[in-house]
């Protein structure tokens, strides 16, 4: 998180270019968004319990658990060549890329759209603190269920989009980090979950690897925007100021506990 960030406040003072980026996460960790009540929907014993990290987010959005995920961050100016004004209109615009992406996987995948009223409605208030109990506006979904989770947020003048993309998912594993008003409604969101979201090896008849999934996504994102993706290594002093903003920031209960 604290890389993510570093790469929009160096886009944002011209240092480097826009940055598509590709990582894992060692040990698993449940990252919130930035508005989420850590103490009210998370179950602290047993993220302890079961050694799993937590992070809270720069962008919006629900609870994800990144385990067995490839994860992708998008960091460009809000002046990059028809890039919309609108949070949603961009979402799709930086999503065509995703897509594209679980098409070069053989995948056929799709933008959801909150087509009804009590969709739209449900957006606003959701049901549950999990990412991916319900996809929103331009999400990727196949035979209706989420198979990728986006956040966003926009600073100094600086888009920032990331989002996990599912390999596999131990819905047992992720329910049991959330607290539930009873054990009835977690029961209930136990057997909606796999109705709702689905990883991409059940998806298909063979096991897709991390690497073609970033060789699929980063072919993706070069046809949908019409661009080349080249390696970047960061400076000694690049890395420097990562180091200070986690130290500072996401690894500072300060920050992760602040609501």
């Amino acid at each position: 998180m604290a890389l993510d960030e570093a790469l929009l406040d160096f886009h944002s003072r011209g240092e480097i270019p826009p940055v598509i980026r590709f990582y894992e996460w060692n040990p698993p960790t449940l990252s919130i968004g930035y508005f989420q009540r850590a103490h009210r929907d998370i179950d602290f014993d047993a993220l302890k319990a079961q050694n799993i990290g937590f992070v809270r987010r720069p962008t919006g959005g629900r609870a994800v658990l990144h385990d067995s995920e490839l994860t992708y961050s998008i960091i460009v100016t809000e002046q990059y060549p028809n890039m919309p004004e609108t949070v949603t209109e961009a979402y799709r615009f930086l999503s065509e890329g995703l897509l594209k992406g679980f098409h070069n996987l053989g995948l056929d995948a799709y933008f959801s759209i909150p087509d009804t009223e009590e969709k739209q409605e449900a957006l606003k208030k959701p049901k549950s603190a999990v990412c991916f109990d319900a996809p929103s506006w331009y999400e990727l979904v196949v035979e209706g269920k989420k198979v990728a989770g986006s956040a966003q947020t926009r600073q100094k003048g600086v888009v920032l989009q990331h989002g996990a993309i599912l390999l596999d998912l131990d819905e047992d594993k992720l329910l049991s980090l959330f607290k539930f008003p009873s054990e009835e409604a977690k029961e209930r969101m136990r057997k909606q979950f796999p109705e709702r979201a689905v990883a991409i090896n059940r998806l298909t008849t063979r096991r897709i690897t991390i690497e073609e999934c970033i060789h699929a996504f980063k072919k993706g994102f070069e046809e949908a925007l019409q661009i080349e993706l080249v390696p970047y290594e960061l400076t000694e002093e690049q890395k420097e100021y990562v180091r200070k903003l986690e130290e500072e920031k996401y690894a500072n209960d300060e920050w992760n506990f602040r609501k």
